[in-house]
């Protein structure tokens, strides 16, 4: 409920921002005397942008079972040892971190795993056949703790808000230019023209590759904050360690590109817009903290 309140705490905030500053530049009174209503394309944006993110959000746990095929574990019935011993151990780790145990899926695939869900007593992680079949157990529930972490640490909601945030400032924005150049530049007096559309759509891509960035940014940064978080969890760094050099040397699985930054491993999309740190540097961080 907490994050909740946040979500939409943020979105005021960001409406309140916007506004604000649209008053003290003058912008508002410039829209205004040209016909257009600052406040409504600001509610107009902040309605797609949050709107959209928190969507999403709430069906992460459905896209991703169906986007990956992954198989929900009866944790009262597994259907063998392994299933029993995986249920068993996020279960574990979802007690010691606090938050509720989550549901345990396996998917067909490369090594990967990934954990989602809207609330941190309602959500879901998920590993790969891959990842059970070249990891050792103790490795393997190195990368469960990562999961987990993201988990507690409330990430998925984070980067919701991260992406909400991105996405209003490029929806305002872009419409923001798009009625400029079709009013001030194309000196369009009657409602709006081709040169606004077009404006808009030009201008959502470039906004777009902008927020990309920043989103890809959080994204990295909690990569860390879930290393650790297993470090902890598992009582020691060694395992999560051994887990990454071991994720190193083989080829990791794809995810679905909606739902990518949600895995243990990103995909080799170039440093700023990578989902991941390089395993390299995750490894790195892990040495350096503290024993």
């Amino acid at each position: 409920m907490k994050r909740i309140v946040l979500f939409l705490a943020t979105n005021l905030a960001v409406m309140l921002v916007l506004s604000i500053t649209m008053n003290l530049l003058g912008v508002g009174r410039y829209l205004t005397a040209n016909g257009i209503n600052p406040a409504q394309l600001l509610i107009f944006a902040a309605f797609i942008g949050f709107g959209g993110a928190f969507i999403s959000l709430l069906m992460s746990k459905w896209m991703a079972k169906t986007s990956t095929g992954a198989q929900v574990i009866d944790p009262q019935a597994p259907r063998n040892p392994r299933e029993a011993w995986l249920v068993d151990t996020v279960h574990q780790l979802a007690d010691r971190a606090g938050i509720g145990r989550p549901e345990v899926a396996i998917y067909e695939g490369a090594p990967n795993a990934f954990a989602t869900g809207a609330f941190r007593n309602d959500s879901l992680v998920a590993v790969s056949t891959g990842l059970l079949s070249s990891m050792t157990e103790e490795e393997v529930t190195a990368v469960l703790g990562h999961e987990v972490s993201h988990i507690a640490n409330g990430d998925m909601v984070t980067l919701t808000l991260i992406q909400g945030v991105v996405n209003t400032f490029v929806v305002f924005l872009s419409r923001l230019v798009g009625y400029f150049i079709d009013r001030a530049i194309l000196k369009n007096e009657r409602g709006v023209g081709m040169g606004y559309y077009a404006s808009v759509l030009v201008c959502e891509i470039l906004f777009g590759v902008v927020a990309s960035i920043i989103v890809a940014w959080f994204s990295r940064l909690r990569e860390y904050r879930a290393d650790a978080g297993s470090a902890h969890l598992l009582g020691g760094r060694e395992p999560m360690i051994r887990a990454l050099a071991r994720l190193g040397g083989v080829e990791a699985g794809e995810l679905p590109k909606s739902f990518q930054a949600a895995g243990i491993t990103g995909g080799a999309l170039g440093a700023l817009f990578a989902s991941h740190p390089p395993i390299e540097q995750r490894i790195e961080a892990l040495r350096r903290l503290q024993a």
